[in-house]
């Protein structure tokens, strides 16, 4: 989340009557989250209230694109999240909590998740 602190809503559109006419640029939802600062869906929706002309299928493609992205944010930090915690027991599988060596095979032994009673790397 951005430190940025923005106006509320009703001088947002109070400012953004004036800065409607002015706007030269190519697409003015994104130009008046730039503006404003405040996500797309929230410009897409203020911008009809100012009487702009803007679908639906806009929007939902908006709500879908934030949906997306919201959730690429939350794979993300539960990869980093695995990783970390993969580093933390560097000396551990799926299946050991602690590999105390390998045999000749090259099977690890040691104590298991289960014996020590918690779940692989602490994700249930």
């Amino acid at each position: 989340m951005s430190s940025r602190k923005t106006m509320k809503k009703d001088s947002r559109l109070q400012s953004a009557m004036h800065w409607i006419p002015t706007y030269t640029g190519k697409n003015i939802v994104q130009g008046y989250r730039k503006k404003y600062g405040v996500s797309l869906i929230c410009a897409a929706n203020e911008l009809k209230l100012l009487g702009i002309e803007i679908s639906d299928t806009y929007i939902s493609q908006l709500k879908q694109a934030e949906e997306n992205t919201r959730k690429l944010k939350e794979q993300k930090a539960t990869s980093k999240k695995l990783k970390k915690l993969e580093e933390q027991f560097h000396d551990s599988n799926k299946t050991f909590y602690y590999i105390a060596g390998y045999t000749s095979g090259g099977a690890p032994y040691g104590i298991t998740w289960e014996e020590m009673g918690l779940e692989p790397y602490g994700v249930e």
